[in-house]
């Protein structure tokens, strides 16, 4: 696998942001079948940072309903990266 297919999309809501600024984390959502080991090297390839650790966590997809019709979000797989002090993404810097 590609490096930019393991990552699929920054998670960016107000814990995500909490956990940048307290706790240098930034979260992600990636391909289900990537693993740790996978997710540490794309990071460190696509943003040039060193990588402290990674945990992944499975997200269930909610239920949904438009009137009668009942529908499910996908499944998807986050992985929040704790990367090394001193450390910065600038992407999520705004610079």
């Amino acid at each position: 696998m590609n490096a930019y297919d393991i990552i699929v999309r920054p998670v960016i809501t107000e814990k995500t942001t909490v956990q940048k600024d307290e706790r240098n984390q930034i979260s992600f959502e990636v391909a289900r079948r990537a693993n740790r080991v996978e997710v540490k090297r794309a990071v460190e390839k696509i943003f040039n940072v060193r990588v402290a650790a990674v945990n992944t966590q499975h997200v269930r997809g909610k239920i949904k309903r438009r009137g009668r019709i009942v529908g499910k979000r996908k499944d998807w797989k986050k992985a929040i990266v704790t990367l090394m002090p001193g450390e910065r993404i600038e992407f999520f810097e705004g610079a």
